[in-house]
């Protein structure tokens, strides 16, 4: 709302209203029953406090329209070139702020019309009161309207249609609500949306430079790219409310612009990397499946070696993956030559990636191989543990458990081994001599 007022009539009660209608007794106005709508002159108090409530309330309206005017989605609306949703919306919210001017212009006109005339008169006489009583209390605003349909015409021309300060207010409160609506609900679509796409499209033209530095020839997903945010640019920028969703703008669009954009600017610029130093890349790439090569030597080697010495099952036999890597890095040599740098940067992540994950697989053989050999030693260790357990308790003869132990020793000691009849020689073993520790078993 413009303007809300509490003013006292010319008996001092107090009265707030909305300017949603005219009350009888506002502003000081008491009800004339001689005549239908008719109402008696107000007070010489009456008129002078009626009148500077008016003047604050004339300020405050000013003040508004002039925020109105000045605001940022309001200058932004009036010098761009708006179209579909927003132009609709702010064609409608324009016609609706110029006509509110207008109103305000006639309303404003009344009250220094009522202002001056009681300047004129110190001691106003009934007939002047009367007067002022019209100005401020009747119908005293022209509405400024537009075309007058031919049915309403009279033979004098258009009538006039005449409201109320009161009512005056209440209609360019309307207006003004609705048409700040419009210009703010803009202006915070324009506030979430312009920065992003200025900053996307700064990001569009850094990634076409960094194009352009590598071999110059032209990339369809950049193209692509650019052409989808040419044409959400126009949108942001000429009818930004038709992005607007649940009253909040929707920036999934813009995100996903930028997202793809941003990756492609990152892959760009790995290339140019890769390009101003591929002599280091190619070295570490080299020395990365090097080390292929070796762990596979390794998985191989320790695997034969467990053939020899486990019993099946054996290991599986680690896949020949440093062949394959090397057939990769050389054919690196060929995107190199034909300056083909953004796929080369791709080929050489690749490869990276690949390395990294063959040497893991290399190793997982290693270490499962590895894992049998250790699991025998642990065995053994174990075996030699107890015979000197049982030598610390006197069992050192004891057939019976000299028995267990050659039967384990022969197990782990004979190639191949075979784990697990040996671990449960070894666990036989132990229990025999915790039982005549405990002296549940037999000696002999």
């Amino acid at each position: 709302m413009l303007g809300t007022a509490g003013r006292r009539n010319d008996h001092g009660e107090h009265h707030i209203h909305d300017h949603q209608g005219t009350g009888d007794s506002e502003r000081g106005v008491a009800v004339n029953d001689s005549g239908p709508g008719a109402a008696a002159p107000m007070s010489r108090e009456g008129v002078d406090h009626a009148l500077g409530e008016l003047r604050d309330e004339r300020d405050r309206i000013a003040a508004a329209l002039l925020d109105l005017d000045r605001h940022d989605g309001f200058r932004l609306l009036n010098g761009a070139s708006l179209a579909g949703e927003t132009w609709q919306r702010w064609d409608e919210a324009r016609t609706r702020v110029a006509l509110l001017w207008r109103l305000f212009e006639s309303y404003r006109t009344v009250l220094d019309t009522a202002a001056e005339l009681r300047a004129r008169h110190p001691r106003p006489g009934l007939g002047v009161l009367a007067e002022l009583t019209g100005l401020l209390a009747g119908t005293s605003v022209e509405v400024p309207g537009g075309e007058i349909p031919l049915e309403r015409r009279t033979l004098l021309g258009p009538p006039r249609e005449r409201v109320t300060l009161d009512e005056a207010v209440a209609i360019m409160s309307e207006s003004y609500e609705r048409s700040a609506e419009v210009v703010a609900a803009a202006d915070a679509a324009w506030t979430a949306l312009l920065v992003p796409l200025e900053e996307a499209e700064e990001g569009w033209r850094a990634t076409a430079r960094l194009a352009q530095q590598l071999d110059g020839s032209r990339r369809p997903e950049l193209d692509r790219l650019g052409r989808e945010l040419t044409a959400l640019g126009q949108v942001v920028r000429t009818d930004p409310l038709s992005l607007v969703r649940g009253g909040r703008p929707d920036t999934v669009r813009l995100d996903r612009l930028r997202a793809g954009i941003e990756a492609l600017r990152g892959e760009l610029a790995e290339a140019v990397r890769l390009r101003d130093s591929y002599a280091e890349q190619a070295a570490r790439l080299e020395a990365a499946v090097a080390e292929v090569a070796e762990v596979e030597g390794r998985a191989r080697a320790v695997r034969a070696d467990v053939l020899v010495k486990i019993d099946s099952p054996g290991p599986p036999e680690p896949p020949p993956l440093a062949a394959a890597l090397r057939e990769r890095l050389a054919a690196l040599a060929g995107l190199r030559e034909g300056g083909r740098w953004a796929e080369l940067a791709g080929r050489v992540a690749e490869l990276e990636r690949a390395a990294e994950a063959a040497r893991e697989r290399l190793a997982e053989h290693v270490r499962l191989s590895q894992g049998l050999l250790d699991r025998r030693a642990e065995l053994r260790g174990r075996l030699d543990a107890y015979r000197a357990k049982a030598a610390r308790l006197g069992l050192a003869e004891d057939d019976s458990l000299t028995r267990l132990h050659g039967q384990a020793r022969d197990l782990l000691w004979t190639a191949p081994c075979d784990l697990r009849r040996a671990t449960a020689a070894v666990a036989d073993y132990q229990r025999a001599i915790k039982a005549c520790e405990n002296g549940t078993g037999t000696r002999r």
